[in-house]
């Protein structure tokens, strides 16, 4: 017997719920053998339920409202099992509730040590295990409001988990309305709502990431909608939180004005104000992190040998912009048509697909590849990869054309195996040999699938 689309996704959804539930009961002993189990069968049923997505162009009549509000009602229950959980010992969001409660106290983050004797009794019971005390914080300023808005209210891990899951939400109608105005199915959105990341690094650990993927989904939103101000003010505020998204800066290239350019480099450069030391830009432990840091980084390690780290820091950002402009020079018009010629999609389909599909004749003036694959090149550079870097990637990942870092988010589960091994007592270092070999070579292989596919002659009709 047949099983119907709609229940497929909700058989993918019950196994999701309960794999993540699972997940969650061993949250405390993350990369262990239960939260490894539970977390790989997700990221399985996450990968069948993206296929079932992308092979099911529409559901039938009145039923793809229903499929689409039972899905996120499911991923809600999973987020409020890891929700209640308190985040790990020395996860980022310690350094946040420091940074933000620094601030209200008149200090610059970018200046204190959290190790310094002379502020131990700043310290709160949230804040004494935080990661890295002998380093200033490296997070931009945007970042540092946002610290100080969160505290402001709260001093708490929990406020700053459901301050991310709130960002969460928002991604998720704005990524609704962004389908609807480009007429794609309202499912989609499901692409970015069941992925196992958002459950373990959003409401599980909580990272500042999710606040810069939302100011990049109400730019990608703006552009849409012409608000070209909005969308240049926005991806400038991305930067200011995490500075990943810089890369994207050639996909608006005629699609902002240089007046709005210059507002958004205004607004960005009024929130280094207050953090200003004698006329200089900080930057905390920024080039700390770049000299030091490095964790499931094939790239930078092997041409870490023969180039000093600043260069190679800078070789990532210049391979994010490269690929940005190329994928800009593909669409050269500017159309403002709400509508969208899924070619990409119907290629992907027709077992035509490549990895970066030309979409020359694709009218909207925003894609999912032109925002998610400038950041996933550049990430792929860079001199650390950690799971929760892949976020400001999840609300672009809802075309085929970008399959190949939709599997990523799943081939880089492995990774947490580190936290694991750091908790039997072994020193922080580089991951197991196995480990990458299955993350990069899981998406290498899927790479010559596809290449393979589009070069094979199409079947002869019968």
């Amino acid at each position: 017997m047949k099983i119907a689309p709609a229940w497929r996704v909700y058989v993918l959804g019950a196994v999701l719920l309960a794999s993540l539930t699972i997940c969650s009961r061993n949250f405390g002993d993350r990369g262990g053998p239960g939260f490894m189990a539970s977390l790989t069968l997700a990221g399985i049923a996450y990968l069948l339920a993206i296929r079932e997505f992308f092979a099911t162009p529409k559901f039938e009549p009145g039923i793809s409202r229903r499929v689409v509000m039972i899905s996120l009602v499911l991923a809600a229950v999973w987020h409020v099992e890891f929700l209640r959980l308190p985040a790990g010992a020395d996860d980022d969001i310690h350094r946040y509730v420091w940074d933000g409660r620094l601030q209200r106290l008149g200090y610059n983050p970018y200046l204190v040590i959290p190790s310094d004797p002379a502020v131990k009794g700043m310290n709160t019971p949230e804040t004494r295990s935080l990661n890295n005390p002998d380093l200033a914080s490296p997070y931009p300023p945007g970042a540092q409001l946002f610290f100080r808005a969160v505290t402001a209210i709260r001093e708490s891990t929990f406020a700053f988990k459901v301050a991310f899951v709130v960002c969460e939400f928002a991604i998720v109608f704005l990524l609704l309305d962004l389908l609807r105005l480009t007429r794609r199915p309202a499912h989609l959105v499901l692409a970015f709502a069941w992925n196992p990341l958002l459950a373990i690094e959003v409401a599980g650990s909580g990272h500042i990431d999710i606040v810069g993927a939302l100011l990049l989904v109400v730019s990608a939103v703006a552009l849409v909608r012409r608000w070209r101000t909005t969308a240049a003010v926005a991806l400038g505020l991305a930067v200011a939180v995490k500075l990943l998204p810089l890369v994207l800066l050639p996909i608006y290239w005629k699609r902002v004005r240089i007046r709005d350019a210059v507002l958004a480099a205004v607004v960005v450069a009024l929130l280094y104000v207050p953090f200003l030391n004698h006329g200089h830009i900080p930057i905390g432990s920024l080039g700390t992190y770049v000299q030091t840091f490095r964790f499931n980084g094939p790239v930078f390690a092997t041409l870490g040998r023969v180039a000093p780290p600043q260069w190679l820091a800078g070789l990532a950002v210049l391979a994010g912009l490269a690929t940005a402009t190329w994928l800009r020079s593909k669409t050269p018009a500017w159309s403002m048509d709400k509508e969208i010629l899924t070619t990409a999609d119907t290629e992907f389909q027709r077992g035509e697909a490549t990895v970066f599909p030309l979409c020359d004749s694709v009218p909207s003036v925003v894609q999912s590849l032109e925002f998610a694959w400038p950041m996933a090149v550049s990430l792929l550079f860079a001199p650390a990869v950690f799971p929760w870097y892949l976020l400001a990637l999840l609300p672009f990942l809802t075309s085929s054309s970008t399959l190949l870092i939709t599997l990523w988010t799943v081939s880089i589960i492995p990774t947490y195996v580190q936290w694991h091994l750091r908790a039997l007592g072994r020193p922080w270092g580089a991951l197991p040999g196995w480990i990458m070999l299955v993350e990069y070579g899981c998406i290498a292989a899927a790479a010559a699938l596809i290449a393979l596919r589009r070069l094979m002659p199409p079947a002869s009709p019968r």
